[in-house]
């Protein structure tokens, strides 16, 4: 046996729990909502029946950056290196006429897959580079599709204009109509465009970390 780290679903026994890939995920970015699922990280020695089931688990998660800028490599990376995985392999460039295409090169055949995606300034681009990568991963059997979008795009335009549209409830339907089972964003600009997707949808608060490294750098003044 050797110290293996968990996350344990409080409301369950210690026999059940299991590493999930979402909930490691989750503590990654900031689950500063934690005490609302009952979840907890904790290091603890696990019997060998549960390690094998862990490597299992852990082996069927695909994580891949939506893009190729420095800000999604960067984040991807460093949520791959926490999670101790490798980065998906998959290549996405433009075609001369500007069109996206997007090439996994790797079975994701029945496994978790996780996309980072950061918006940059030519958001349309990023957005038709997230729906094409999802699409792609629909098509080749993935078991689950999780977005992982902290800025989520549209965003401030959910509401009813004057001859306008919901933009961001066409969006959050492209995004579910392509694949999404799944998508984890932060500070959405109101809290009800949740209810434009019929996937699960984890809105975290970035606040309090901000809050914290404020209070660090000022704590000496």
């Amino acid at each position: 046996m050797r110290m293996t780290r968990l996350v344990l679903d409080m409301t369950q026994g210690i026999g059940e729990a299991a590493a999930r890939p979402g909930e490691v995920l989750w503590e990654i970015l900031g689950g500063s909502e934690n005490w609302k699922t009952k979840k907890v990280l904790m290091f603890c020695v696990a019997p060998p029946e549960l390690e094998t089931k862990m490597n299992v688990t852990k082996g069927g998660l695909v994580l891949f950056s939506a893009n190729s800028n420095s800000s999604c490599m960067e984040l991807s990376k460093k949520i791959a290196e926490r999670l101790g995985v490798e980065m998906g392999k998959v290549q996405v460039y433009q075609e001369p006429n500007r069109e996206t295409r997007v090439q996994i090169q790797e079975s994701v055949r029945g496994k978790d897959v996780f996309i980072i995606q950061t918006v940059s300034k030519d958001v349309n681009t990023t957005v038709m580079e997230l729906l094409i990568m999802v699409y792609a991963c629909k098509t080749s059997c993935a078991k689950s599709i999780i977005g992982v979008i902290p800025y989520f795009p549209y965003s401030k335009q959910c509401k009813m204009r004057k001859r306008g549209s919901i933009v961001s409830k066409l969006l959050a339907s492209m995004m579910c109509k392509a694949g999404l089972t799944h998508l984890i964003t932060m500070d959405l600009h109101q809290k009800e465009i949740q209810g434009f997707f019929n996937i699960p949808v984890d809105n975290l608060r970035a606040s309090p970390f901000l809050l914290q490294y404020i209070q660090e750098e000022t704590s000496g003044n």
